[in-house]
């Protein structure tokens, strides 16, 4: 007997799925039916379900996304439990504290493709770091952090102790160090959300940012004695193993897993995402589940050897992915389609 094919169409679905929702998640079922907008759609529809089952999102975050205010979603992606650890950049978890503090002195450079050397010699001249279009000021943001946070650095020097570099922001926060100094509405800052909920971050490559290189100057002008004071790298990747082991058992009595949910590529999503081959093939935790969920926004065209753009069943090969992880991948600017995704899972 001939299988009765299924009349209901795409667009039927979606809009059914988006009748409890807000206005963007209703003109995102509508408008958003192919090609990288479809993808993004269901992206989002496979996150949604992955949390309605009891599952975690980890998300990475590469490239600028501070810089380029993703916060002003992200925190309360945060705040709403959507969100449950983040894996970022040294320069993304910098960058949002220094958007918090100098919000007012930054400068927007919408002309960026036409800039002479000189132009750019300029902003230099001015201590005006440019990121795209947008111009991070030196003086006002940069070196206001470095004096707080050096204070954290020397006293956990001298104290004998040790922390992570999320950690060392945490105490500032707590500290009400800054308080004062806020630029713009703290609900929009995302490390802030973050710190709040007290929710892991994992910074790999932390010394490559900014505070990583003041760091460095000042162990080799002896203000910190013990390079170790903070804590990086490998430190990072046992602290994330326990977390996933951890987690995952817990998540096991249920019927949920742990989601990654990938903007960019580079460090901050292959640091992390390694973790489950590592349990798996050098400690030998065979139980431990693989990923459970997998989307990753990325504007990195798919070539030769580059992680950023690999798509994810290459990522099977490696024991990150199983064949039938639901995955997504949509080819796109991060800052347009990361906040249409999450303002569907906040049924916006």
């Amino acid at each position: 007997m001939k299988a009765k094919r299924n009349t209901r169409r795409p667009e039927d679905v979606n809009a059914a799925l988006a009748k409890t929702k807000g206005p963007v998640s209703k003109f995102i079922a509508t408008h958003y039916r192919h090609f990288n907008s479809a993808a993004l759609l269901d992206a989002a529809k496979g996150y949604d379900e992955h949390l309605k089952v009891g599952g975690k999102m980890l998300v990475t975050l590469a490239g600028a996304m501070s810089t380029a205010e993703l916060g002003i979603s992200l925190a309360e992606m945060i705040r709403r439990d959507k969100v449950h650890a983040i894996v970022c950049t040294g320069a993304n978890l910098e960058e949002d504290v220094f958007n918090l503090v100098a919000h007012d002195y930054y400068e927007r450079v919408p002309h960026y493709r036409h800039l002479t050397a000189e132009d750019e010699q300029d902003l230099v001249d001015r201590h005006m770091n440019r990121v795209t279009d947008t111009c991070i000021p030196e003086m006002e943001a940069m070196r206001r952090i470095e004096k707080v946070v050096l204070e954290e650095w020397v006293a956990a020097d001298q104290a004998g102790e040790r922390y992570f570099p999320h950690e060392f922001m945490y105490k500032i926060f707590r500290g009400g160090k800054l308080k004062k100094s806020y630029q713009i509405d703290p609900k929009n800052s995302w490390l802030l959300a973050a710190c709040e909920k007290n929710l892991p971050i994992i910074v790999p490559g932390w010394e490559d940012a900014t505070l990583g290189n003041m760091f460095a100057g000042h162990v080799i002008s002896g203000n910190v004695k013990n390079v170790h004071t903070v804590r990086t790298g490998i430190e990072y990747m046992t602290w994330l193993a326990e977390w996933y082991t951890k987690t995952a058992k817990r998540l096991r009595n249920g019927e949920g897993s742990i989601g990654f949910f990938q903007i960019g590529g580079g460090i901050a999503g292959d640091f992390p995402i390694c973790v489950v081959p590592m349990l798996h093939q050098d400690l030998e935790r065979t139980g431990v589940p693989l990923w459970g969920y997998f989307a990753q926004i990325s504007d990195s065209t798919t070539s030769y050897g580059s992680y950023s753009g690999a798509v994810p069943n290459e990522k099977i090969t490696w024991g990150k992915l199983g064949a039938k992880t639901p995955k997504y991948i949509v080819e796109s600017d991060a800052t347009i389609v990361a906040p249409l995704i999450f303002s569907w899972v906040l049924g916006k």
